[in-house]
């Protein structure tokens, strides 16, 4: 009996110890908790520990037990039962001390203790002692040892608040270093050699590699401290294949594998064994929801801890949203646009395998209106604008070119000049002419009153061959200024090089053509002249003006074909709707469509076709 206070008394000092180094503990509270009802079931000294928490309003939940396993009794029994009564009252008050059974109290009666515990988190919590075969003056003591107990749980959540704070700040502090070096980047592949060089430095690894998603596959982008790298190499490729493997599940894989893994790390481990790496984490890039990118860290001295999992995970959430926006300034324009189109579409007909949709829709869309669309038809060929009247303007006699007052594509008015011929020996035989005409008449005059008849005759004869020449000559002067017929436009004969050339009689200096008659001559292809016949209208484009159109209608088909050198072709004469433009010649040529009548996308695509088959094929 003389060693019983000094027992009592050690343990208290084991508990009270016990509770001083639970204020400081920094493990997990499933470790935590069964080390503090063992101190208090030292210090109290009681039969039985129960802890009971709840959500408000809502029925307690029996937590924990200690000791879990005790003999069955009748006062446990009770005490059991009166668990959710005595917390109620506890939860009120603070604590409650009672008598298990108020008629059975005493010394060796039962008593129930029950404190508040004041914890950092909702839900409200109590703790129940059992204790028996003590009088009631200690069983206060005892109560009184719980109730400063029970701070103990509190102390240790604002510890370890106050640690996952500090933690919680450093973390933060480290990513945000980090993500300020990768924001100060302005271009895609600059970035993501930041990003791997910063998680490299900050957290001890021997490299980290950034792949990217593209085609469907992961495509390796930057290796840290490396600038160039080759794609074909084995480990490249096995790196992409790890990345894949992270990216198909879209969850972040650690090898080795924690036991409680549930991700596949297959490819992870052949790489690890390849490449001689022990330790690896991998972790998927977000853009928005979906998977972009895979950021794969290797190290040699130690596994990742979880704290440096949370800061990795912090840092690529960061990074990725400026990656991808990086990573899509940086394509071509059409890429963008093909990724932006992808997007809505996607919103329209799901975000999977949406282009193979988007072509199976456009394919069923064409086909339909290949079948069922009809347009105008019409039968193309070529033409040329010809005119009604075409004047050669020839040299009325031989002579020299003087001037020429006019040029191909000039527009002349009626009896307007076009070349003058050279006249100065022409007046030079006028005037002998003259002169010998004034002679022979002289000459006649002089017969006459002399009585000689035939000497009279002879010189009235010389007389009027001397008129003769001199009316020639004269009417050559008169003629040797060519001028034009009509009004109308030169088509040919530029003299401007040929000053002071001769020229023979009934050459051809100049054509003429009148432009208030012109036609249009189309030639259309033998294959399609039954097409054509029947019809009446149609439209032309000049090559020199193809955004003009100008109607037409047909007046005359040739009946017989004219041999070219690609095909036979049926000469068709076109009447011009409109004006005559003022820039419109003779010779112009360009593009003549008659309209036949309405058929299908199919037909017209297809029916060429279906004729050189038809004659190949056919016997």
């Amino acid at each position: 009996m003389p060693d019983q206070p000094a027992a009592s008394l050690s343990s208290i000092d084991v508990a009270l110890n016990e509770l001083v180094l639970l204020r400081q503990f920094t493990g997990a509270p499933k470790d935590f908790w069964p080390r503090f009802l063992v101190a208090v079931l030292q210090l109290t000294q009681a039969d039985k520990l129960v802890l009971l928490a709840r959500k408000s309003g809502q029925p307690w939940r029996r937590l924990m037990d200690w000791p879990g396993e005790t003999p069955p009794s009748k006062m446990v029994t009770v005490f059991l039962t009166q668990l959710e009564t005595v917390a109620n009252q506890a939860l009120a008050s603070g604590g409650l001390l009672q008598a298990l059974d108020p008629k059975s109290a005493g010394a060796s009666g039962g008593y129930l203790l029950v404190t508040r515990l004041e914890l950092q988190q909702q839900e409200e919590c109590v703790l129940a002692a059992l204790v028996s075969e003590m009088s009631e003056a200690v069983v206060r003591e005892r109560f009184v040892r719980m109730r400063l107990a029970a701070t103990t749980p509190e102390v240790y959540q604002g510890n370890l608040g106050a640690r996952q704070a500090r933690a919680d700040v450093e973390k933060f502090s480290s990513v945000l270093d980090l993500t300020a070096t990768v924001s100060a980047e302005k271009r895609f592949l600059a970035t993501a050699m930041a990003l791997c060089n910063g998680i490299a430095t900050r957290f001890k690894c021997d490299r980290v590699s950034l792949g990217w998603l593209q085609g469907g596959f992961v495509r390796l982008k930057a290796i840290s401290h490396t600038e160039k790298f080759d794609r074909q190499m084995a480990a490249a490729q096995d790196l992409e294949t790890a990345m894949e493997e992270t990216l198909d599940q879209d969850d972040e894989v650690v090898w080795p594998a924690p036991e409680d893994a549930s991700v596949i790390s297959r490819d992870h481990a052949r790489f690890a064994e390849n490449q001689k790496v022990p330790f690896l984490c991998s972790l998927p890039l977000r853009a928005g929801e979906a998977p972009v990118a895979v950021l794969l860290c290797e190290r040699q001295s130690a596994a990742f801890t979880e704290l440096e999992l949370q800061q990795l995970r912090l840092g690529c959430d960061l990074a990725s949203p400026r990656l991808a926006d990086l990573r899509y300034q940086d394509l071509w324009f059409g890429a963008r646009w093909a990724i932006t189109a992808r997007q809505n579409l996607g919103r329209w007909i799901g975000p999977e395998h949406t282009w193979a949709k988007v072509l199976a829709l456009v394919i069923t869309v064409a086909l339909l209106l290949l079948v069922c669309l009809r347009v105008p038809y019409r039968v193309e060929g070529n033409f040329t604008l010809r005119s009604d009247e075409l004047s050669y303007q020839t040299a009325p006699f031989e002579g020299f070119i003087d001037q020429v007052l006019a040029r191909p594509g000039d527009r002349v008015l009626s009896n307007a000049p076009l070349v003058k011929l050279k006249t100065a020996e022409l007046e030079l035989e006028e005037s002998f002419a003259l002169a010998d005409l004034n002679r022979y008449q002289r000459e006649a005059e002089k017969a006459r009153a002399a009585h000689a008849l035939a000497d009279m005759r002879i010189a009235e004869a010389l007389a009027e061959e001397s008129r003769a020449r001199l009316e020639t000559t004269r009417y050559r002067i008169a003629h040797a200024t060519i001028r034009s017929p009509f009004d109308g436009v030169v088509v040919e004969g530029d003299l401007r090089e040929h000053l002071g050339a001769p020229v023979k009689t009934a050459e051809v200096l100049m054509k003429v053509a009148r432009i208030d008659t012109l036609y249009v001559e189309a030639e259309i292809n033998e294959r399609d002249i039954h097409e054509v016949l029947g019809k009446s209208s149609g439209e032309i484009a000049f090559v020199s003006q193809p955004k003009l159109k100008f109607a037409v209608r047909i007046q005359t088909i040739e009946q017989a074909a004219m041999p070219k050198t690609e095909a036979n072709v049926f000469l068709i004469r076109c009447a011009v709707q409109q004006a005559v433009q003022p820039w419109w010649r003779p010779g112009m040529s360009g593009v003549c469509k008659l309209s036949v009548e309405k058929r299908s996308l199919l037909w017209i695509l297809t029916h060429r076709t279906i004729d050189f088959l038809r004659l190949k094929l056919w016997w």
